[in-house]
């Protein structure tokens, strides 16, 4: 498998012998003194790097440099580190198609949809970019004569970032660039399944900084290591707020520890979203949705399309038209042209897949078409599957879980209300979409009695989100906000002013005390 697109990066630079540097900051390029692991690309199972684990104790070391930079980054003008950004996205412009094979090569994305998250965090770096002009608090009416009131915005402090597999790029770009621009050192902690990813970003990021001397080189950093790291990050008060993206496990997890010493968690979690198809639904547009939000990224998405809510008086003939969809969906490596689905990531995803389709049958379901494994036409040792459609009953335990594989479970309702409570039954809150051409369900499923979904589409799929809006869910999900709309304040802290510009000291509330 070629590797040239690290050597067009520089991550070669960053090895010593077989082994890539865990630890990447500032004045620090070290290797993990934990246990050694390997990373195997799901296309072919073929290995591409190795790492050694950094230590908790490792992070007493860049903490301290994280807090150092952070002293100079919040006293640098706004609009000079959203210059930084604007040199980072320039930069992740130029190596895009590189960035997006390292992508393709750790987390098996087809190119397109590769070449889009690499997109993705270019388009975050131009909305960060404008956003650093206008970190802007509010002006108060004061109920004291000779006063003012005010809001400001200032920076936060050094903000860890814990990413998944899937979205190894796009995550980190989403709190990465706006916590730049808000004054604040990022340290990132990858998936063990994607350090090469983290190290591309780290390697575009310290090409900038290079060129520009007042920032300082611990602004990005990147530690490699296991859980027991992740345990260490969100317990050091080296950090107000940790961003963590995963399972809702995971999730939990961090969130007490971090609650537990008064910090701020990001919460992105489980995903298990849900479609609703109308009897009014424009059925040509609604197949060409649900195919690409069930199958896209091999079902590997957090907002990937797990349940299908259809009309009783369309779901023959809709489930009908899908099965033939599955079946002409070219599935094979995700690095040669015209193949729309890749691999899953792993063994252990391909199991936990079987074991999902074996419950849905033992809980009443039928399988309609997929769930195998593919193994002509494809590379020998990757775990590529045919997408499944699954038609079963909305109360099925099964159902409520998320498999991070492509099974799509379709269930039928016949009143639009009940088809809402089936939507909101599950756990997680995070995307959700309806097809309808009635206003009225449309404006239903928006309303305060609609979805409880984090996002909430109307005629159009639950996956591919717009970096200019909020990202996010409810419930299990977590209830974090990233990318877009006015998630910048979350890597910020707010403070109230009250000035007296007069003689007089009055009191609020009218007390008097003299």
């Amino acid at each position: 498998m070629s590797l040239a697109c690290l050597e067009v990066l520089g991550i070669n630079a960053l090895k010593q012998g077989d082994t890539y540097y865990s630890l990447l900051t500032g004045n620090t390029k070290a290797l993990g003194e934990g246990s050694s692991f390997s990373v195997y690309s799901p296309i072919d199972a073929e290995k591409l790097s190795s790492f050694n684990n950094a230590t908790p104790s490792q992070l007493d070391a860049v903490n301290l440099e994280l807090k150092e930079a952070f002293k100079v980054l919040r006293s640098i003008p706004a609009p000079r580190r959203g210059e930084l950004v604007r040199r980072i996205g320039d930069e992740a412009r130029k190596y895009k198609h590189e960035l997006a094979q390292v992508i393709s090569l750790e987390a098996g994305k087809i190119v397109p949809e590769a070449l889009g998250e690499v997109q993705e965090w270019i388009d975050v770096c131009d909305f960060a970019v404008g956003q650093s002009r206008m970190l802007h608090g509010l002006s108060i009416v004061s109920e004291r004569p000779g006063h003012r009131m005010m809001e400001q915005w200032h920076p936060l402090g050094p903000v860890a970032v814990i990413t998944a597999f899937n979205f190894p790029m796009a995550v980190w770009a989403w709190n990465a660039m706006l916590g730049l621009v808000c004054g604040n050192p990022i340290l990132l902690k990858p998936s063990e399944k994607a350090p090469l990813c983290a190290l591309a970003m780290y390697q575009i990021a310290q090409n900038v900084i290079a060129d520009m001397e007042d920032i300082p080189k611990a602004a990005v950093s990147v530690m490699i290591g296991d859980r027991q790291l992740g345990e260490a990050i969100a317990a050091s008060d080296t950090f107000p707020l940790v961003s963590a993206t995963g399972s809702t496990a995971m999730g939990r997890a961090v969130a007490q520890t971090v609650a537990g010493r008064l910090g701020r968690s990001l919460l992105e979690l489980g995903g298990n979203n849900a479609m609703i198809v109308s009897a009014t639904a424009d059925l040509e547009l609604a197949l060409r949705a649900i195919v690409f939000s069930a199958a896209g990224t091999a079902g590997q998405r957090c907002t990937t399309l797990r349940r299908l809510i259809t009309h009783e008086s369309v779901v023959d003939t809709l489930v009908e038209r899908l099965s033939k969809s599955y079946d002409s969906l070219p599935i094979g490596n995700p690095l040669a042209e015209g193949n729309l689905v890749g691999p899953l990531i792993d063994e252990a995803s391909y199991n936990k897949m079987q074991a999902s389709l074996a419950a849905a049958q033992q809980q009443g379901g039928t399988i309609v078409c997929g769930g195998e494994r593919v193994t002509e036409g494809v590379p020998a040792k990757g775990y590529y599957v045919k997408p499944a459609i699954v038609r079963i009953a909305h109360n099925a335990p099964i159902v409520h879980e998320e498999t991070f594989a492509p099974i799509l479970y379709v269930l039928t309702y016949s009143d639009f209300e009940d088809a809402i409570n089936i939507q909101n039954e599950v756990p997680q809150g995070l995307s959700s979409a309806v097809f309808t051409e009635s206003i009225r369900e449309a404006e239903s499923f928006m309303s305060p009695a609609g979805s409880d979904c984090g996002i909430a589409n109307v005629n159009i799929g639950t996956s591919g989100a717009e970096i200019g809006g909020a990202f996010g869910g409810e419930k299990d999900t977590g209830g974090g906000r990233e990318s877009g709309s006015d998630a910048w304040r979350n890597y910020m802290r707010r403070t109230t002013n009250t000035i007296n510009y007069g003689g007089e000291l009055p009191l609020a509330q009218g007390i008097v005390f003299e």
